[in-house]
């Protein structure tokens, strides 16, 4: 009885984060996203655009309004600052990004 339900419990957790996760980012590695971020110094390079720690470059209600057009940002940086980075290196960063900042379903 105790393994059923912790089945069923572990199953709808898993069935709810699913749901929360856009499509794009359920097969990103958060881990190697937060690795580029630190070694591509994204933190420090969106604060010296703007006032603060540089999270005020992350607004959810402006013109990143998906999670595609997210990563079409962090595109953008990857190309404009030719870092090199592939298409799942990409989505890795986009995904770190909506889970921290975007939030979107």
């Amino acid at each position: 009885m105790r393994k059923t339900f912790l089945l069923i419990a572990l199953w709808s957790l898993l069935a709810f984060t699913w749901a929360q996760t856009p499509r794009i980012f359920l097969e990103a590695d958060l881990k190697l996203g937060e690795k580029l971020i630190a070694e591509n110094k994204c933190t420090e390079c969106h604060a010296s655009k703007v006032v603060g720690d540089g999270s005020a470059i992350y607004k959810p209600k402006g013109r990143v309004n998906a999670p595609g057009v997210l990563r079409g940002m962090v595109e953008q940086c990857n190309t404009e600052l030719n870092l090199g980075l592939f298409p799942e290196e990409v989505t890795a960063i986009a995904a770190v990004l909506n889970r921290d900042y975007y939030h979107f379903n």
